[in-house]
């Protein structure tokens, strides 16, 4: 027994000891360049290629071909990736969402390079670098760790390192060359790949899907580390691959002894589903969301004409064997739940694939019971999207980067824990609805089902869910802060998305007449996640174009030419706008563009659209008598680190006045604004609104109860026209006024002209400023929050703004104002207090 654990103990330290590799370089890479790098694995995958193409093909010395690889071609390719890829986003100044999806970029294009080059077989002849001495590893991994910590600690360039990932602009006014710095971390990163896949190599399955998947799933470690701790990430890996190793010895009986047995050989999955969905995540929340897109999508009516004629054309044309053309319209179904959750919600969802593989699954279980295969797919579809809401539930509450680890996670622990189970799948039959059949009439029915679920997300698309969608895609803090029930519309998106996945995944069996797990493959779903991004997300031609573009490539003499192609234009994202965005506008879309060409040639000009009216012009849309009153009460708030932003603050708003906050920039001003408005919560102290405590109430809830908020940094939805903004706030506000309520707040800042109809993100910032204060009053609240509402206004903007605060306060509403300008203040404030140092002094 002894000798059994120390030799399943060694086992396990050689693969935590890769484990290891991939988490020193995906800390390092991330530290220097703030780059989640989920190609880590291609970059990995293609070095082992590299080694073996090398040693066994051209017959290198081992040493030679090691040195060549590791030196050369690995971190070759992270200079290449730096300068080609990865600067020139920065440059951008891309957000992280965007990088992400640059880097699956880099993945999925390797991979199909690989494929291209070296085929989609298996190679079991790779050499071997160290030996089978896990000691040796293990010693080179706590060696190279070592050396990075020292060199980090001790060095110039590791001070450089540290300014860069602290804060890159001000390391850039200090002298540091950013670039250089990027440029070594990517070098290194790079090299920790190549060394992670030449260990591996002799060791597990290499081909192009299974080593990529094999290292996107020990990123674990690195989440566990935060992305930031050597040591952890270190001693993770290790832990994992020896626990692994020891839990090998199970062998359960019973109805669980597969599934126990399946999670024991995956420790590595449940790691990173556990850190995805229970540690804290990587990101921000608003910050890296997926962007909006560059214009309105809009197709014209004609192109849809040639669209559908396009994919009639089999039915009429081709033979009877349609095999390859009965794939098409299934694969657009699954690529439209990603235009749902992706392309209208903003949200990064790299688990689609799972979502489709149990549709199929679903289906052919019941199929195999004997159920009618159609009545089937339609069980199957509320089954997965019960799934969709269980696994969303814990993924919505994380944001960006973490969400997209999250519904990574949870695409690889469905494909490792159930589709490619033999308990789950063995024994399963799936064939074709009864006088379906044929190729041609299957090929129908499929479209029929194809031409609804588009109708279905058109529909999603337009009026208020379609608004609110747009919103959270476009600023979530914002979309919040105006009403939206950020968390229930997440989970909306993800649930139809997961219904919309298990219905094309289910169509795409029937075709298939089989279930097939690498179909629904999580390295296939990265695949389909960067088409969607690449060809423009938020366009329902979008999952036609991919789903036309994907089949017909792989069915082609050469694979692995969809996935290159795919992966070379998701590399160029944030650089390139999305291929729908390059087609011809239709009557509505110029008439629009038009008119952003003529506002931004007004921009300097004062005209009657713009020009805001006296105060006069109307009654302030809250004039609805006294409003109750907000109070905070001994509020204490502490950030990570110790540093004390609120220190036992007590404030009282009072109906009809306006309360001006002033103080220098960290005085704590923006913190207890956000606890007010419940974006933060504090430690210790309350919140009442009249009387009821309300501190546990999220920020949506409390613009329900009547308190409306504006941003310091602007938080209007650039995909919306100004009158959409303003609606929004009217329909998810404290009272629902109808297209009346509007009205007034379009007049009341002087916006009730053909400005109306302008898409937001073209208009100058003075009058997005005016947007967002008409939406905020278009809900009717009682109180208004303001944060430096006059920020980036000119003189007279600043004395339209300060008469319209005058009339809402003289109306009844309560007006907190924080606000750095004393003119502005002395002008309108019924009582200012002075804060500093998160207290209040005066």
């Amino acid at each position: 027994m002894a000798s059994l654990t120390y030799e399943l103990t060694l086992a396990g330290l050689a693969v935590g000891s890769a484990a290891a590799l991939t988490g020193i370089g995906l800390v390092v890479t991330h530290r220097a360049t703030g780059v989640l790098n989920l190609a880590h694995g291609a970059v990995a995958m293609i070095c082992a290629y590299v080694l073996r193409q090398l040693v066994v093909e051209w017959g290198w010395p081992l040493p030679l071909g090691a040195l060549v690889t590791l030196l050369v071609v690995a971190p070759g390719i992270g200079l290449v990736l730096d300068r080609g890829v990865f600067r020139p986003l920065a440059v951008l100044g891309s957000n992280p969402a965007r990088t992400l999806v640059a880097s699956i970029g880099v993945f999925v294009l390797l991979v199909g390079a690989a494929v291209l080059l070296w085929g989609p077989g298996a190679r079991d002849d790779v050499p071997v670098l160290l030996g089978d001495d896990p000691w040796a590893q293990l010693a080179a991994v706590v060696a190279l760790a070592c050396l990075v910590g020292a060199v980090t600690r001790w060095t110039r360039f590791g001070r450089e390192l540290r300014a860069v990932v602290d804060n890159r602009p001000l390391a850039v006014l200090s002298g540091i060359d950013a670039d250089r710095v990027a440029a070594a971390g990517w070098a290194f990163g790079s090299f920790t790949a190549g060394l992670t896949g030449v260990l591996l190599a002799p060791y597990v399955r290499l081909d192009p899907y299974g080593m990529p998947l094999l290292v996107i799933e020990v990123i674990a470690v690195a989440v566990i580390a935060r992305m930031r701790s050597l040591p952890v990430a270190v001693a993770a890996a290790l832990a994992i691959g020896v626990a692994q190793a020891q839990l090998t010895r199970l062998h359960p009986e019973g109805w669980a002894g597969p599934l126990v047995q399946a999670v024991a050989a995956n420790l590595f999955v449940v790691a990173l589903l556990v850190a995805a969905l229970v540690l804290p995540g990587i990101g921000g929340k608003g910050r890296d969301a997926l962007p909006p897109p560059v214009r309105e999508a809009h197709v014209p009516g004609g192109l849809w004409l040639v669209v559908g004629v396009l994919f009639l054309l089999p039915l009429g044309l081709a033979g009877p064997d349609l095999h390859t053309a009965v794939q098409v319209p299934a694969l657009a179904v699954i690529l439209l739940s990603l235009v749902v959750v992706a392309g209208r919600g903003g949200q990064i969802a790299l688990g689609q694939a799972a979502y489709a593989g149990l549709g199929a699954l679903f289906t052919a279980l019941l199929a195999t019971g004997g159920v009618p295969a159609l009545v089937a797919l339609g069980l199957a579809v509320p089954m997965v999207a019960a799934v969709g809401l269980v696994t969303g539930w814990p993924a919505i509450r994380r944001h960006g980067l973490a969400l997209a680890l999250a519904t990574l996670a949870v695409g690889v622990a469905v494909s490792r824990f159930v589709l490619t189970q033999p308990y789950a799948t063995a024994g399963l039959s799936l064939g074709r609805p009864a006088g379906f059949s044929d190729d041609r009439a299957f090929y129908a029915l499929e479209l029929v089902v194809l031409a609804c679920c588009l109708a279905l997300v058109a529909a999603l698309r337009r009026g208020r869910t379609g608004r609110a969608l747009a919103a959270l895609r476009d600023h979530e803090p914002g979309a919040e802060a105006a009403g939206v029930p950020v968390p229930g519309l997440k989970l909306l998106a993800f649930v139809l998305g997961s219904a919309l996945a298990a219905l094309g995944g289910g169509l795409l069996g029937m075709g298939l007449r089989a279930f097939d797990p690498e179909a629904y493959d999580p390295v296939r779903g990265l695949l389909w996640f960067a088409a969607v991004l690449a060809l423009g997300a938020d366009s329902l031609l979008t999952p036609l174009a991919g789903a036309a573009l994907l089949v017909t490539l792989d069915a082609g003499p050469h694979a692995g030419v969809a996935a290159a192609l795919i992966g070379l234009l998701a590399t160029l994202t944030g650089r390139v706008p999305p291929l729908t965005t390059l087609l011809p506008s239709g009557p509505k879309a110029r008439r629009r563009a038009r008119q952003a060409r003529q506002a931004r040639q007004a921009r300097q000009a004062t005209t009657n659209d713009t020009r805001v009216p006296p105060a006069t012009e109307g009654p302030a849309p809250s004039a609805r008598g006294a409003a109750p009153r907000l109070r905070a009460h001994g509020l204490t708030l502490t950030y990570p680190g110790g540093t004390t932003a609120l220190s036992r603050v007590t404030l009282d708003l009072r109906p009809a006045r306006v309360t001006a906050l002033v103080g220098p920039n960290g005085a704590g001003k923006s913190t207890l604004f956000d606890c007010l408005a419940g974006t933060l919560r504090p430690r210790e102290g309350r919140i009442t609104l009249d009387g009821a405590d309300i501190t546990a109430r999220s920020a949506h809830a409390r613009t329900r109860l009547g308190i409306a908020r504006t941003f310091q940094r602007l938080a209007v939805f650039p995909s919306l026209t100004v009158e959409e903004n303003v609606r929004l706030g009217e329909e998810r506000g404290h009272v629902r006024g109808g297209p009346a309520a509007v009205e007034r707040s379009l007049r009341l800042v002087g916006l009730a002209g053909p400005v109306r109809h302008r898409p937001a993100a073209d208009l100058p910032t003075g009058t997005l400023r005016r947007v967002e204060l008409a939406r905020a009053l278009a809900g009717q609240p009682h109180t208004l929050l303001l944060d430096e509402p006059a920020a980036g206004l000119d003189a007279a903007e600043t004395a339209a703004l300060a008469r319209i605060l005058a009339a809402l306060a003289a109306d009844g509403l309560t007006v907190l104002v924080v606000e750095h300008d004393p003119d502005l203040v002395r002008g309108i404030a019924h009582a200012v207090y002075t804060m500093e140092g998160g207290r209040i002094l005066s």
